[in-house]
């Protein structure tokens, strides 16, 4: 049951991460070992949008679709995700951003979930802070390419 979570401050306004973040079907663009994503459905919900997606994860000699609720909540600057099917037990996971007063914005990532198969489990497990890093590290590299970086921020 790996858990992670992150909090950092970044040169980009709330919303500009909250869109980046909320674009579910670009990830194959830049997410590491994120070989597709499809939008199966989206819907209007109490103060947002809900997206059910697909995303196929491939490393190495693993490759596995699952499905995913993700619940955008553009005012309150949170994504929550739940999982729907696949090789998962159970997978969670939230963004929260927020402007912050000195410029920039508070970015708050939790992801926890566990695999099925517990050979996955473990395996995982062993690389599983230094993957999620990596995830995160990507969607500010993806900022900086669409956004760039403020002059004194970064």
């Amino acid at each position: 049951m790996p858990t992670h979570h992150e909090h950092r401050h970044m040169p980009y306004t709330a919303a500009q991460i909250f869109d980046l973040v909320a674009d579910v079907a670009r990830y194959p663009e830049f997410l590491p070992w994120t070989a597709a994503a499809r939008i199966r459905a989206r819907r209007q919900i109490a103060g947002g949008e809900e997206i059910e997606a697909d995303l196929v994860i491939s490393f190495k000699v693993f490759r596995e679709r699952f499905g995913s609720r993700v619940q955008l909540y553009p005012d309150a600057g949170r994504i929550d995700t739940t999982y729907l099917d696949g090789p998962f037990r159970y997978m969670i996971s939230h963004w929260h951003v927020a402007d912050a007063e000195d410029g920039g914005c508070i970015v708050d990532f939790h992801v926890d979930f566990e695999f099925r198969n517990p050979v996955l489990q473990k395996l995982i497990g062993v690389v599983f802070d230094q993957a999620m890093r990596r995830v995160v590290g990507a969607f500010e590299k993806r900022a900086a390419a669409l956004y760039g970086v403020k002059a004194g921020q970064g």
